[in-house]
């Protein structure tokens, strides 16, 4: 077997990317303070086309040699939109039909491998902050709440580890 060169691995170029449809998943991101996370959240929905990503509160936008150190270019292709409120992106998408989803530890969560996606539903997956995680109000605010199983002694995971789960697990059931 031989590795790959990366010319062979027929990537899209920025237009190609901007153009290709997309998929259905929308990613909010409350109060995130690490721009090492915000990059990497980045890099990783570049890989699985996702429709925007939405930066709220506290949370850094690019350009910020932090962010792009993780993000390698991919803050040029994926759409991204920063809101001061996330409550407000959350009413907003609503409206237009997309359901939102909290992923944190919570009552009555759904496990991610008991989650099955709808057709013809675009779906916004929310992560919190590292210490606090997803704000109560904008728990409170969701259509469901995600929870990934663990089951070691930690009690949480980096957060674009969690990013890349849910991605991942969404994009291979869609």
């Amino acid at each position: 077997m031989r590795k790959l060169k990366n010319s062979e691995l027929n990537r899209l170029s920025v237009d190609g990317f901007k153009e290709a449809k997309k998929t259905p998943i929308i990613i909010i991101l409350d109060n995130i303070r690490s721009l090492n996370n915000i990059g990497s959240i980045f890099r990783t929905s570049d890989a699985f086309l996702v429709e925007k990503i939405y930066l709220c509160g506290i949370t850094a936008t690019p350009p910020h040699k932090d962010i792009h150190k993780t993000a390698l270019g991919s803050t040029d292709t994926v759409a991204w939109e920063y809101a001061e409120n996330t409550i407000n992106i959350i009413q907003k998408l609503r409206i237009n039909g997309v359901k939102i989803c909290a992923v944190e530890q919570a009552e009555n969560a759904t496990m991610l491998n008991n989650f099955s996606t709808e057709p013809e539903t675009t779906y916004a997956f929310i992560f919190g902050n590292e210490v606090k995680g997803v704000s109560q109000n904008v728990v409170s605010a969701s259509d469901m709440i995600i929870e990934i199983p663990q089951f070691g002694t930690k009690h949480s995971l980096n957060i674009s580890v969690s990013c890349g789960i849910v991605i991942w697990d969404v994009f291979s059931k869609l």
